[in-house]
């Protein structure tokens, strides 16, 4: 936690880059278990590494996932699971992703188009909720900023709920994106990266310097 404002280093792919976010103060370490993404990695992959990953809160990324997917995830020790989907056609079987998870380990990620809001149904099921940039094409990872004017209504309508601000933060638009939000907790990826899935020191230092000088 830096100045009361946690964050999230996600796309980890190896234990180089877990062992920089470590050292940069990161509260939690995202893996994308998602196949169709960049920065992709198995379970197979996480937990290989899971021996040597810092103690930080771990964060499986996925979309859509099945009930037996998130018992697998659940044993693979993650403490939180970040399901993505696509609001627009909310999924039938949602409910079951809070059953299978429970609402405190559950962070839902609805890919919301522009103009709607968030589904009611969708607050019921989980205490924490990511906003991320629209991409009609892809879930996350776009390098998009993400509607801040929509992320800070939504944050005001329902303060009993923790939201996550992500979708192209970077050193340069953190502070920024902070004053117009509000927002306590950020997930940045590409904005900090060399490459996709591959981290760049520099940046990674360079955007908690912003959020240290960002008083809560």
């Amino acid at each position: 936690m830096i100045n009361s404002i946690r964050f999230k280093v996600c796309g980890i792919t190896s234990l180089f880059d877990a062992e920089l976010a470590d050292r940069a103060g990161a509260d939690y370490l995202g893996f994308n278990l998602y196949a169709k993404s960049p920065r992709h990695v198995t379970l197979e992959q996480y937990r290989a590494m899971a021996p040597r990953l810092p103690v930080r809160r771990k964060v499986a990324v996925i979309v859509d996932p099945t009930a037996a997917d998130l018992r697998e995830i659940a044993a693979a020790g993650f403490d939180f699971i970040q399901v993505h989907f696509d609001a627009g056609v909310f999924p039938a079987g949602t409910a079951v992703w809070a059953a299978e998870a429970g609402s405190q380990r559950l962070w839902l990620a609805p890919r919301l188009p522009p103009g709607s809001e968030l589904p009611p149904a969708v607050l019921a099921l989980t205490n924490t909720l990511l906003f991320d940039a629209f991409a009609a094409d892809r879930f996350g990872g776009s390098g998009k900023t993400a509607d801040w004017t929509k992320f800070r209504h939504h944050r005001e309508a329902y303060p009993d709920k923790s939201w996550i601000l992500a979708g192209g933060l970077n050193p340069d638009n953190i502070s920024v994106a902070l004053k117009a939000t509000g927002a306590r907790i950020v997930d940045v990826n590409s904005g900090i990266e060399a490459k996709p899935g591959v981290k760049d020191q520099a940046k990674l230092a360079a955007f908690v310097a912003r959020l240290a000088e960002n008083r809560g």
